[in-house]
């Protein structure tokens, strides 16, 4: 695969860091997660990861991290600001700072924060909704009475993890060229706006017709009857995207043909397919729309317009939606697909579970390193790896 033979290191943390380290891992890459001895994580993004568990603010734990870290092609870093420099693992310690010779200066160094680091925000604590807000992406959301926000997706995954995944490959391209590491800095609300560019340029130029100031009037935005989402009888839903003329030719018409004989909930008004560019009629086609959709089920509509050019399709479940996954697993296909590359399947001891135990590869890794039997003894003693190191004690004490 793409990456096979790449190490990397990846602090645990939430959403975002995961998600750029189980990219990596999908594409071959070998990710081992660092938790805090006797954490227990939430964490189900860790498809093809190991964890090792080893205390950064225990000095022995320290120089582990620095072994580990020097042996890694990557680092994925998910806290906030000078965090890792008061652990003593910045990026001067590996890269090098001037004529300080790093440690590791091929390392790729990713780090993703919420807010600029150069903003007034920098040092404030913040989740996906916040860093939207500030993107001005929040405000041009569909909402009847207020912006709706999109699960923690735009920032989080898209904005946050998919964009520090594709800084890392881009890192990993230019060491190519010079055999030198480098920083990558990445954060939340930069990466929403990037991600949010098309609408948001369109909303600074006068005449766009998909995206205006006024929030809920436009195409895209919940303001056309003919994008969007409609309920029907039996409470689940449709989606409707008939944005040009002849698809919606084709959803009007066939939806017409479906509606049960003498449906006419506006006294004789029927739509056209000109009724489209007639914003003076969008009121009426949203209401003959919503009706007419709450005459028949979900999978009836679906059936309806099955095969056709109507951009109309059924809203499905997340358990409907797994039919698409991997035969008998809960994860997602890996995408894109490479030619020549496999999807990539759980690995055998995570195949019933979401989660990764923290710390259930200490031991494995540690040896991987080189430490001696003896080494990973006193990392236990001074309770710098797994549960107190008590669980290391006797591992070592059955050898």
């Amino acid at each position: 695969m793409s990456l096979s033979g790449l190490r990397v290191v990846e602090f645990a943390g939430l959403a975002p860091g995961p998600f750029a380290g189980l990219i990596l891992a999908d594409n071959g890459a070998s990710v081992i997660r660092v938790d805090k001895p006797g954490s227990v994580s939430t964490d189900v993004l860790c498809r093809g990861k190991r964890s090792v568990a080893i205390n950064p603010k225990i000095p022995s734990g320290r120089e582990a991290l620095k072994k580990l870290i020097s042996s890694a092609d990557i680092l994925i870093d998910p806290f906030r600001p000078g965090v890792m420099e008061r652990l003593g693992l910045g990026p001067e310690v590996f890269l090098g700072n001037g004529a300080q010779q790093g440690l590791n200066r091929r390392l790729i160094y990713a780090r993703i924060v919420g807010f600029p680091r150069t903003g007034p925000q920098k040092d404030m604590a913040g989740h996906d909704i916040n860093y939207i807000a500030l993107s001005g992406a929040l405000a041009m959301l569909p909402g009847f009475d207020k912006p709706a926000f999109p699960l923690n997706l735009l920032a989080d995954f898209a904005g946050g993890g998919l964009i520090c995944a594709l800084g890392i490959l881009l890192a990993l391209i230019q060491r190519g060229k010079t055999g030198r590491g480098q920083v990558v800095n990445a954060d939340m609300v930069s990466g929403a706006q990037y991600v949010a560019a098309f609408p948001l340029i369109h909303s600074l130029i006068p005449v766009s017709p998909l995206f205006g100031n006024e929030r809920g009037k436009n195409v895209l935005d919940g303001g056309a009857p003919y994008y969007d989402v409609y309920i029907c009888k039996d409470g689940r839903y449709m989606s409707i995207g008939c944005l040009e003329p002849q698809f919606f030719k084709v959803f009007i018409e066939t939806f017409l043909d479906a509606l049960p004989k003498g449906f006419d909930p506006l006294h004789g008004w029927r739509p056209t397919p000109q009724t489209q560019t007639d914003r003076g009629e969008w009121p009426k086609l949203r209401t003959f729309l919503t009706d007419g959709f709450k005459t028949d089920t979900r999978d009836y509509w679906a059936t309806v317009f099955q095969g056709t050019d109507a951009c109309a399709l059924p809203v499905l479940t997340p358990t409907e939606a797994q039919s698409s996954t991997i035969p008998g697993s809960p994860f997602p296909l890996v995408h894109p697909q490479v030619a020549g590359s496999e999807a990539t399947q759980p690995p055998s001891d995570q195949s019933d579970s979401f989660f990764l135990t923290s710390g259930q590869h200490t031991r494995e890794i540690l040896r991987e390193l080189k430490f001696t039997e003896t080494e990973i003894r006193q990392l236990a003693t001074d309770g710098a790896s797994g549960d107190n190191g008590a669980s290391l004690i006797r591992s070592v004490h059955k050898l």
